[in-house]
């Protein structure tokens, strides 16, 4: 790596910070994706967020609609790689995930992780450890979910659950985080 390169990537992390500071500001956290993520769904889905971010094992409780007053767990990965973050600790009633692309190359090496929304799924959380614990899945951290699981609850753009559906309006939101998002200012 040369000063020039150095310099650039110096430049470019303070456009970065700048950035940061903005989604900040709209989200009322740190312009973290989790965090991001959270405000994204609590918006589009009708989710009433904890006051504290570190409320144990949900983020809050569904506001209307079938699952009101339900707690859930909303996660936001860059990238399907058909791993669940699960905590036995506090169990929510449901997963929400959003998930960006699936990888074409399993490696991170001259990648990119751009924060973009390609699927949503909701799982019930104690169906979903239930399951994944008779098939002998370590439960915890990036647990591994067979892809017959994640299809089965599959909300965007494919409708497979019917533990919740979507408004045109949420299907359009929801479309302008893709790789064809929202059109430039």
């Amino acid at each position: 790596m040369t000063r020039s390169d150095l310099e650039t990537l110096s430049r470019l992390l303070h456009q970065k910070h700048e950035l940061d500071a903005r989604i900040a500001a709209i989200v009322g956290r740190p312009a973290q994706i989790g965090h991001v993520g959270e405000f994204i769904a609590s918006k589009i889905f009708a989710i009433d967020l904890h006051a504290s971010a570190s409320h144990k094992g949900s983020d809050g409780l569904f506001r209307e609609g079938p699952l009101a007053g339900q707690s859930v767990n909303v996660k936001w990965y860059a990238k399907h790689e058909n791993v669940l973050d699960i905590s036995l600790g506090a169990v929510p009633d449901y997963y929400l995930v959003m998930t960006g692309p699936t990888p074409v190359v399993w490696t991170s090496r001259g990648g990119n992780r751009p924060w973009l929304i390609e699927q949503v799924f909701l799982f019930d959380a104690a169906a979903l450890i239930a399951d994944l614990q008779a098939l002998g899945v370590k439960v915890g951290v990036a647990s591994g979910v067979r892809k017959a699981t994640w299809s089965a609850a599959e909300l965007f753009p494919t409708a497979a659950s019917p533990l919740l559906t979507f408004s045109p309006e949420q299907r359009h939101v929801l479309s302008l985080f893709g790789a064809n998002g929202a059109p430039a200012p």
